[in-house]
């Protein structure tokens, strides 16, 4: 039933499991920072979500979510700390790099789930509209403005800022990117703050404000209370096409895809270890991104047999390394062994040394290093080529002649044991043939006339 341990440690809970981890990133001071803006952002959420429910004004409730955002993204920037801190163990042999990830993908999500949840409450509003109170309308969009902006501009958040860079421009983006190109046309100073394209966090949190400024505006003057409902989901609709790109680009990730950016280089560096000495063939090729910016992958090569598998794999190893930084490479030499031919056993009750012959074969030994039925170079521990079928030589084993009466024809053979020499040199007396029989080319005395016996007569 098993080992009884009686000092065993218990398992942990994954509370407790993650309780240590956490207090294994606190440890580190970089961290601080990251934990005092969560705790500030949660004071800003609460403060936020009460003038929402005072204001009730769905736009404000929509740019909140923006802010909610904020906070899913300094916890990616806690797990990247986190992951920089462990190392690859046997469970997760890759490292914790697809943790950086999978926090992208969630909060991306996320966002997107928020902002369909507008979609869904402005859709009922416009059935009919509530009285939207502008006292802290304005008060609450410019502190989450500015929160939101400190935020995104005083934390290095590497997972997106990678993934802002990376991932494919939003429309939004694309929209500004063309604009922008019109205002440095007339001054061209501001070219190194709106080109080549804006970051996407800070571009909608100034478009939601934008928006937000609009709505109180046209209430304050026209009571216009529609245009919350409109603020709102103009919003919702910048988030969800800031968010999706990078959605699908961590999911590209985890689905673990090529980059499309690298197939080009890849295919180049292949075809440069196809060509390396010794390298016969490059199959089962699978390169995949492990985390931001680590790409993984493995191969097979089949080399000569003569090749050195240390050379070729250093070589190999030092071609696909300048990008494949975590590279696996499976080298196997080239197998062109035949199968041995072996001989089919007879069973005892058949046999009779009284009514058989056994002729032994000798040992050849071919002239020249040459074995005498390919007349290839033959090595000691290569066995046979397989279409040498029942060729006398060292791997086959005695051939056994029955031992029957006299045949017709004048087959010519001398009945009674004989040296395999002298069969060779007392010849065969086939119909049609020549006297004596080679064992390399077949026949080495073939009358030039067909239709001869061995005495050179015409055949009845």
């Amino acid at each position: 039933k098993g080992t009884i341990h009686l000092f065993r440690k218990s398992q942990r809970s994954l509370v407790g499991k993650l309780t240590h981890e956490f207090r294994l990133v606190a440890a580190d001071r970089r961290s601080w920072k990251i934990l005092l803006f969560g705790a500030i952002n949660l004071v800003c959420i609460g403060f936020l979500l009460m003038w929402c429910s005072s204001t009730n004004s769905i736009a404000l409730t929509a740019y909140t979510y923006l802010t909610i955002f904020d906070l899913f993204s300094l916890v990616t920037c806690l797990i990247s700390y986190w992951v920089m801190m462990k190392k690859p163990s046997p469970v997760y042999s890759f490292g914790f790099e697809r943790f950086e990830v999978l926090a992208v993908f969630a909060s991306t999500v996320l966002a997107q789930l928020g902002a369909l949840f507008i979609l869904k409450e402005s859709a009922e509003r416009f059935l009919e509209q509530p009285e939207i109170h502008t006292g802290r309308l304005l008060v609450g969009t410019f502190v989450a403005l500015f929160f939101n902006l400190f935020t995104m501009l005083s934390i290095r958040n590497k997972p997106f800022a990678y993934v802002s860079e990376a991932a494919s421009t939003s429309w939004l983006q694309e929209h500004v990117a063309d604009l922008s190109r019109s205002i440095c046309g007339i001054i061209p100073g501001l070219s190194s703050i709106f080109l080549p394209r804006m970051n996407p966090f800070v571009l909608i949190d100034i478009a939601g404000a934008l928006a937000l400024c609009i709505t109180y505006m046209l209430i304050e003057i026209n009571n216009y209370f529609a245009v919350d409902t409109a603020s709102a989901i103009a919003i919702a609709l910048m988030t969800f096409g800031t968010m999706y790109p990078m959605s699908v680009y961590s999911g590209k990730v985890l689905l673990q895809t090529t980059p499309p950016h690298v197939i080009g280089q890849l295919d180049k560096l292949l075809r440069e270890v196809s060509t390396l000495d010794g390298v016969l063939e490059v199959r089962n090729e699978h390169f995949w991104t492990l985390g931001f910016g680590t790409l993984a992958g493995s191969v097979h090569v089949r080399i000569r047999r003569d090749a050195n598998e240390q050379m070729v794999l250093a070589h190999v190893t030092n071609r696909l390394y300048t990008l494949v930084s975590t590279l696996t490479v499976q080298i196997f030499k080239d197998d062109w062994i035949r199968p041995t031919l072996s001989s089919v056993p007879i069973a005892n009750n058949i046999l009779n040394l009284s009514d058989h012959h056994i002729i032994p074969m000798p040992s050849l030994k071919a002239t020249d290093n040459l074995n005498p039925v390919t007349s290839t170079p033959a090595k000691p521990s290569s066995p046979p080529p397989e279409f040498s079928f029942n060729t006398p030589g060292k791997n086959v084993s005695p051939v056994i002649l029955l031992n029957t009466q006299t045949r017709p024809y004048g087959l010519g053979f001398n009945h009674g044991s004989a040296p395999y020499s002298s069969v060779l040199n007392q010849g065969f007396g086939i119909p049609g043939m020549g006297a004596t029989q080679g064992f390399r080319t077949g026949f080495t005395n073939v009358p030039s006339r067909y239709g001869t016996n061995t005495r050179g007569q015409p055949r009845p």
